[in-house]
Formats: structure tokens, sequence, C-alpha cells
């Protein structure tokens, strides 16, 4: 609990002060990612901010190993929060009604998901097929891909509609998701004995490669549409897709049973289906700027 907790502090922090670190940079684009990386890499705040994520992945491998995954990403949401007052008192940002009522939708559906949980009765999962992983992870890989890609094409189109980012935050979404994935089989695979054995086995495993793929492959991806769309709305589009396809997905392919409760089965079934449909609802554009009126010339006024 103790490193959920505070896994929940850094990605929050990290998030935010890479947000504000971004809101200085010339415009990046996924189109030229080594000079997205060039601007990065030479902001003291954004280095800030990726140091605190990199701990945050720490805490997170702690997790994995003492509690089942629907409990870690329930734990994990609820960092929501303290992102949202921290997108608000540090960043200026404002949520409407609606977007408001959205997240606490979220975190509604995200509590029942932890309120199915049974400490007793839950079992944390081990080990996953190989298979399964892949055939679980690579088209979801391919479909966060292709949506942020059409998310950009729209962006290029003339007289658009501002975006609030809910595309680019599935995508990225998508591919932390399976990112988690990775993260849970590396956990499952560290150990204290026979060091060498267990490294060797772990390199023979997809999640080094998962991990490689979706961490560059997401950072470029999570930049670039950070520096374009509110923090306060397309962190947490991206965390609850993350965190459904992994209690969801994840929970079947580590082999961790659903409740057998009638009633924790119908909080963790109904939470997730409240999820969904929020993020199939929340508003795709922001609200153009209203147009102001224009005051005649003076002297065209005059005579």
């Amino acid at each position: 609990m103790v490193a959920a907790l505070l896994a929940n502090v850094l990605y929050s922090t990290g998030f935010v002060l890479e947000k504000r670190a971004l809101s200085a940079m010339p415009s990046v684009s996924v189109r030229a990612p080594l000079r997205l990386l060039r601007h990065v890499v030479s902001s003291p705040l954004w280095l800030g901010g990726s140091l605190a994520l990199a701990a945050g992945f720490g805490a997170q491998l702690a997790v994995y190993r003492t509690l089942p995954i629907a409990a870690a990403q329930g734990i994990f949401v609820s960092g929501l929060v303290l992102l949202l007052l921290l997108s608000s008192r540090l960043l200026g940002e404002r949520t409407s009604g609606r977007e408001r009522i959205a997240v606490g939708a979220i975190l509604l559906a995200l509590l029942m998901v932890v309120l199915s949980l049974d400490e007793g009765a839950d079992t944390v999962g081990e080990d996953a097929p190989v298979a399964l992983v892949l055939l679980v992870s690579l088209p979801s890989l391919a479909l966060g891909v292709w949506l942020y890609a059409n998310g950009e094409r729209r962006a290029g189109q003339r007289h658009r509609q501002p975006t609030t980012g809910v595309e680019y935050g599935v995508a990225v979404g998508l591919l932390y998701g399976v990112s988690s994935l990775a993260i849970k089989g590396v956990s499952s695979s560290l150990t204290t004995h026979d060091i060498g054995g267990a490294l060797l086995d772990l390199l023979r495993s997809p999640y080094p490669y998962l991990l490689l793929f979706t961490g560059a492959f997401g950072l470029i991806m999570s930049q670039a549409a950070l520096q374009r769309c509110r923090a306060s709305l397309i962190v947490p589009v991206c965390t609850t897709v993350t965190s459904l396809f992994t209690a969801v997905l994840g929970t079947l392919a580590f082999g961790e049973a659903l409740p057998h409760d009638p009633v924790r089965l119908a909080l963790r079934v109904a939470g997730t289906a409240l999820a969904v449909a929020v993020l199939l609802v929340m508003p795709k554009h922001d609200a153009a700027p209203a147009a102001q009126t224009s005051t005649p010339p003076k002297e065209l006024t005059s005579g």
C-alpha cells in the first residue's frame, strides 16, 4: 500500500513537471522524434519530471510483487485526484462541469473494482503463457499506434475544433497497458536466488522487449500529446485505459481468478463497464473560443 501511494505521488508530480516544461518549449511532433528528444533532455524541469516517473516505475515493481493486478490498478488510479489538484494549482488548467462529472464517474468505477477485492481469496499471479501475452500485446500496440496516427491526421485538418486529447489518451493508454503487463512479468521474474538464471529467463521472455518498445514509443507519443492537450484530461484518460487494460487482460493472462462471490463479481464487472462507458461519452473537442466582436476603426465611424 505504501509503495502504491508513493507511486501515485511520483507519477502525478512527474506528469505535471513534464507538462510545465513542455509548455515552454517549441512545438514538438512524433514526426521529428530526434528533435523532440533534443528539446526535452535539455530541460532541467522535464528531466526532474522524468526522474519522478522513473522512481514511480520502481515503486510499481514492488507493488506488483505483493498485490493482485486489479487491486494495484485501483490504488494507482486514485492518484488522479492528486493529479487534478496539481494541474489546477501549478498549470492553471480548468476542467468543464461535464469533464469533472466524467472524472468523478471514473473514480467511482475504480472504487467499485477495489471493493470487489478480497484479501483472503485474491491471489497474486506469477507467470503467464508467452503466446497469450503476445496475443494480448501485439494487437493492442498496433491499435494504439493507429489511433494516435488517426488523431495526428485529424489535427492536421484545417478548420478543426480544438481537441481535448481523448483519442491521444486512449492510444498512449494502450501502450502503457502493455507496458504494465511487461512490468508485471519482470517483477515476477525478479529473485534473489540464482540471479544469473533468472536474468537469462527474463531475456528469453518478451517482457524486456515490450518494455523497450512501449518505453520508446510511449515517451515520444505522450510528450507530443501532453504538449498539445490538458494534463488534467489526457492523463486521466490514459490512466483509465491503462488500468482497465491491465486489470482485465492482465488478470486473465496471469491467471488471477475473478471473485467467486456474486456481489464482488458484480462490482468488478459493473465498475469496468462504467469506466469504459465514461470513456466513450467523454467530450472529444474543447469548446472553440468565442469570437470577439470587432469595433470599427474610429475614422470609419466618424462623420
